[in-house]
């Protein structure tokens, strides 16, 4: 990153918007970039003539009339007007992306489940091509709840472009390396980050170290916002300057390319003879943006109990239900455990949110063994889970003092709906028949006599 400062008597002022090269730092900011001089209209946002004979076009990630604390959109300045394509849609088929509503009469979506990691086969896939999809909630058509993907992908996209007009997609990265170049810039990400992709944002994705896994959430709903921090105050869990928003970035390139959408949980296709990644400048609040995991910081217990996961909250997406959130996007990393006289690992409960859960890497305190890095469980509302047989006894009768967990990262997609398999969770081979066999050795304690046994 260019740090060199420029002096006006002796006054010194930074010649760079943040600390880290191609990227401004941010959560729900209103930014201004331009990738040329003088691209960016002042003052306005439609001028009659725009500089370098750029189109001046509006990006809407809400409704108008949305109140303005809430609002989101963005201007762009680029080469040719995302309208112009030279063929009328047509409809294609990508069998593994589901949309909600997904329900197969003869799937048992009731019940708890745990997957091994999706192997790679060694087929050649894309973004597009090597998204599985494992549990859908809700229903897009009417814009509420969510579907949970695994990707695998080996091969990045060739004058190929993908836009979804269902929802934004948060992507966990698991394994390897990929690039979204965007409309309005690049974002590169790895395990241990994470990216958002605003609905309507058209992109193209790049292998930069493959083979590529990771998981998806593509949230039908209102947008993902930093939760409420409430008497935790302004700091810790997620900040906002620890997101990155990329400044712009262009082609343009004259080549024969395709443009996929998905709509109301169909694909289709059109032609065009350019790369649509063409806006030279742009300024607004709706816009990607990659956060690193490792910047979450924890709060928690320091005196006694385990407080409810929701402690550990990234980013929610409102459901309109106060309290209640459409989808909740919750860490759990390396962190100190000290609360004292406490059962520290998760305990048992059921609840009315369902709970998609996926390992980035390490061992989970709450299951040692079987839930492994890639591997992803499914508990759904109002049926109990918790820590099986080993974790139980370990943290019933350890030693207690003070314990990092270290070497750990695992997530949770939650949401108030149901989350229903789909044929390729319930049928591929990676569904672990006998998880629930790691509860069946809990054994009965209770002998009616007083006192801790």
């Amino acid at each position: 990153m260019n740090q060199q400062t420029q002096i006006s008597g002796m006054i010194r002022a930074a010649d760079t918007t943040g600390t880290t090269a191609g990227y401004m730092p941010g959560f729900g900011n209103d930014f201004e970039t331009e990738a040329l001089p003088g691209a960016l209209p002042q003052g306005m946002n439609s001028p009659q003539k725009c500089n370098y004979g750029l189109y001046g076009e509006q990006l809407s990630g809400t409704a108008f009339t949305a109140p303005s604390h809430q609002n989101e959109r963005t201007w762009c300045y680029r080469i040719r007007p995302s309208v112009k394509h030279t063929h009328r849609f047509q409809k294609i088929d990508l069998p593994l992306w589901k949309s909600a509503p997904c329900i197969d009469p003869d799937i048992i979506s009731l019940g708890q489940y745990r997957w091994d990691p999706l192997a790679h086969t060694g087929e050649a896939l894309t973004w597009l091509t090597g998204m599985r999809t494992m549990v859908t909630a809700g229903d897009v058509n009417t814009q509420t709840g969510m579907a949970s993907h695994v990707y695998l992908v080996t091969e990045s996209m060739q004058n190929a472009y993908f836009f979804s007009a269902d929802g934004e997609l948060l992507v966990v990265p698991q394994e390897g390396r990929l690039r979204f170049c965007t409309e309005l810039g690049i974002i590169d990400v790895e395990p241990q980050e994470i990216a958002i992709l605003p609905r309507g944002l058209v992109y193209r994705v790049e292998v930069l170290e493959g083979p590529c896994r990771g998981f998806v959430c593509e949230n039908y709903g209102q947008k993902f916002q930093l939760p409420g921090r409430g008497p935790i105050g302004a700091n810790c869990m997620a900040n906002r300057r620890d997101f990155k928003t990329p400044v712009a970035a262009f082609e343009d390139r004259e080549v024969p390319s395709t443009v996929t959408v998905k709509w109301c949980g169909q694909f289709h296709e059109t032609k065009i003879g350019h790369s649509p990644l063409d806006v030279v400048a742009w300024h607004g609040n709706y816009a990607p943006c990659k956060y690193d995991l490792k910047t979450y910081c924890p709060v928690g217990s320091i005196l006694f109990d385990h407080p409810d996961p929701s402690i550990f909250t990234v980013l929610t997406a409102p459901s309109g239900i106060e309290g209640t959130a459409n989808i909740d996007f919750v860490l759990f990393r390396d962190r100190w455990m000290v609360a004292e006289n406490t059962f520290r690992p998760p305990w048992y409960h059921k609840n009315v949110m369902s709970e998609l859960m996926g390992n980035i890497y390490g061992v989970y305190d709450a299951k040692p063994k079987g839930f492994v890095p890639g591997g992803m469980s499914l508990h759904n509302c109002m049926l109990p889970h918790g820590p099986d047989k080993n974790a139980f006894e370990g943290a019933s009768n350890s030693e207690l003092g003070p314990e990092k967990l270290k070497e750990t990262m695992s997530f949770m997609f939650e949401t108030r709906f149901p989350q229903h398999l789909t044929p390729f969770a319930a049928q591929a081979g990676h569904l672990q028949e006998d998880y629930i066999d790691c509860w069946g050795s809990l054994e009965k304690k209770f002998d009616g006599t007083p006192g801790v046994k």
